[in-house]
């Protein structure tokens, strides 16, 4: 077979053309590129080409102490930053077997809830704009706004929040805030219907995405897929119910796992739509309980120089994308001897291979944006 590369040459009607999406692209979000060969107008192989983004994370890691990767961990996926955080401070705790105050507990579950709506937002709006429909993003932003403020009231950060420490938080709640997050929490509700019927009730959405980019279980389970992409391709796995952490369980009751069976675009907005749903009751529960409980320490006092002891332990959570890991090792010191960082968008990504073969180039858009990823994730 012979391939002719756009640009260098004429292409015969026998050869096959090879077609770059990227690495600058509108719909790559952030710099990913895909590397296409064609047949006519169908993609007959497709290639995710990353890493124009690598800063070598993991490797700075075992540079800084458990203190200072904070920083660096909330970072690589920038939608998600709280819940970056929260898996780091997870596994130095466990290493130290350290208890952390019910107060804290229960506040890093709010916040990562509302972290988790503020990443979907971005999605709920930038997905349908990357198929022409220019209004739903500016709801969105409208309604993440709403939640900034109060985010950004607590930690003093818009993006990277910097508020989880090993052993708790950085500081208690600002005075009335719970009423001010409680009354954002609400507003957002009340207009979350616009995302129902806006763009779910468009008949050239669902034209779009329905039956398109089909993700089959079994893919899911080899790539590793993760999140409301595995979800809404029917593999019912939720960390938060199956393997609890922070306070997930006990709030079974409120928690509901979203999941579809079809597998393809639709599917997949549907999943994070209602999962957005969910998570503003989930921030709802928490605000009652945390209402209750009598007034406390929300850390723990560290020494001047905090070292993990000798050892391994990995802690995994139920991020907004997916599953996120990080695996830790320990030598004793007061940095990471090792720290290997599982992100999501990492495997959804690959799904491409699977995915985009056989399908028109003019769906390639739809099935790529439908994979909710940040490219940073990615590359880390």
């Amino acid at each position: 077979m012979t391939e002719t590369t756009v640009g260098i040459g004429g292409a015969a009607e026998s050869t096959d053309m090879v077609l770059n999406i990227g690495p600058q692209h509108p719909s790559t979000h952030g710099v990913l590129r895909l590397r296409l060969v064609l047949d006519g107008e169908r993609i007959q192989h497709a290639e995710p080409v990353i890493g124009y983004m690598h800063r070598g994370a993991e490797k700075l890691f075992e540079a800084r102490d458990y203190r200072q990767i904070i920083m660096l961990a909330n970072r690589h996926d920038w939608l998600s930053a709280f819940s970056n955080e929260l898996g780091v401070v997870l596994g130095v705790e466990r290493m130290l077997g350290m208890e952390v105050p019910e107060r804290a507990v229960w506040t890093r579950t709010l916040l990562a809830e509302l972290n988790r709506v503020l990443n979907h937002l971005m999605f709920l709006g930038s997905y349908p704009l990357e198929l022409g429909g220019i209004t739903p993003v500016f709801y969105a932003f409208r309604e993440r706004e709403e939640l900034q403020t109060v985010m950004e009231e607590i930690s003093g950060g818009r993006m990277h929040y910097m508020f989880n420490r090993v052993g708790g938080l950085k500081e208690d709640l600002p005075a009335g805030w719970l009423g001010r997050a409680r009354q954002a929490v609400a507003d957002v509700r009340s207009r979350m219907d616009v995302f129902d019927n806006l763009v779910l009730g468009n008949e050239i959405f669902r034209g779009r995405t329905r039956g398109i980019g089909v993700l089959a279980r079994e893919t899911v389970h080899a790539y590793g897929v993760s999140g409301p992409i595995a979800r809404a391709s029917g593999v019912d796995f939720d960390l938060r119910r199956d393997e609890p952490y922070l306070a997930y369980g006990d709030l079974r009751s409120t928690l509901k796992v979203v999941t579809r069976e079809e597998g393809d675009c639709l599917a997949r907005f549907e999943c994070l739509l209602e999962q957005a749903h969910n998570s503003l009751d989930l921030a709802d529960a928490c605000l009652d309980r945390i209402a209750e409980l009598p007034p406390g320490p929300i850390n723990q006092r560290l020494p001047k120089v905090l070292k993990a002891p000798e050892g391994t332990t990995y802690a995994w959570t139920e991020n907004p994308l997916g599953i996120n890991g990080y695996y830790l090792v320990s030598k004793g010191e007061k940095t990471p001897y090792r720290l290997k960082l599982r992100s999501a968008s990492y495997n959804n990504i690959q799904a491409l291979t699977e995915l985009l073969p056989g399908t028109l180039v003019a769906d390639m858009v739809a099935i790529l944006g439908s994979l909710f990823f940040v490219v940073g994730d990615i590359d880390k």
